[in-house]
């Protein structure tokens, strides 16, 4: 009997030490959770908020600078820079020179350290966030996908999507043919994060989405960086559907896919060095934008 009851109590206990480093770690995430809760936020809507219902899209940067809250160097300095309604403009520059950073300004994830960002002449903080965004369509590099449905992906960013809106999107962003051709069409399970679709398909499913939407600002991050030649075509065919007479922000290494762009803007040390047409930048043989341009198309001829 008592050899029995220790046979049997030992891996109980042990069990039970176990159980108790167990409880030990979750809580100690659970504190960890629960600090989020308790800090300030720091980008606040305004007491008495500008509520429109549609807008222009013209964005005016008036002398922005910007800092990071853990940052020693300013990410951003001295912007000025004007874009009129429906226009098209890429920023272009080496990774790290501030390109992102302006549309998450512009989005308010964060205020600027100095200067300001109006919408259609009023300033960004007399927005809530909330409606701010509401007019923005972000493509984004890597799109979130929901393990559901492709209909459900596409029709995420409204309220009540009829089958007929999103068969018209998925066309005018060159994914119904693929969709067609599917056995369960529309109905197909995308897998978690888009798995069982390709790199393209899921930028196309991002526009779709976007399209759906029907932003009055568009923002086309990087969405081409890592796709084929084919794919990138159609994906740039979609989009400059989806961005006529739209005021539209293009952020990209590849430069081909902006070469259509009305205005590029080159980004050096958190500052516009160069602004200019694709034809113009190209015509000044010392521009920063030569030397991309010389070595982006002598790498893919090589």
């Amino acid at each position: 009997m008592i050899i029995g009851f220790t046979s049997s109590f030992y891996p109980k206990f042990f069990e039970m030490i176990y159980e108790l480093r167990t409880i030990a770690k979750h809580h100690a995430d659970m504190e960890k959770y629960f600090t989020i809760l308790d800090q300030e936020t720091a980008v606040k809507d305004p007491l008495v908020p500008v509520v429109k219902n549609e807008i222009q899209g013209e964005i005016k940067f008036d002398h922005v600078n910007f800092t990071y809250p853990e940052g020693k160097n300013g990410a951003l300095r001295n912007i000025n820079l004007d874009i009129r309604p429906g226009q098209s403009v890429a920023f272009v520059g080496r990774s790290g020179v501030g390109k992102t950073t302006l549309v998450k300004l512009l989005m308010r994830f964060y205020d600027p350290t100095k200067g300001s960002i109006f919408l259609d002449g009023i300033n960004l903080k007399k927005f809530t966030k909330q409606q701010l965004r509401s007019f923005m369509g972000v493509v984004p590099q890597e799109p979130i996908l929901f393990n559901k449905s492709i209909a459900y992906n596409i029709g995420y960013g409204i309220d009540d999507p009829t089958s007929e809106d999103i068969v018209a999107a998925a066309k005018m962003a060159n994914l119904h043919e693929f969709i067609d051709n599917l056995p369960h069409k529309y109905e197909t399970q995308v897998g978690e994060r888009g798995v069982k679709l390709s790199g393209g398909q899921k930028q196309r499913l991002a526009i779709a989405r976007m399209i759906l939407s029907q932003p009055d600002i568009i923002i086309f991050d990087e969405a081409t960086s890592q796709l084929d030649s084919e794919s990138e075509k159609l994906i740039q065919d979609a989009f400059w559907k989806a961005a006529k007479n739209k005021t539209t922000l293009i952020i990209a290494h590849r430069l081909s896919t902006i070469t259509r762009a009305e205005k590029i803007v080159v980004m050096e040390h958190g500052q516009i060095a160069e602004i200019g047409s694709h034809r113009q930048l190209l015509a000044n043989k010392n521009s920063l934008y030569s030397r991309f341009w010389n070595l982006q198309t002598k790498s893919q001829k090589d």
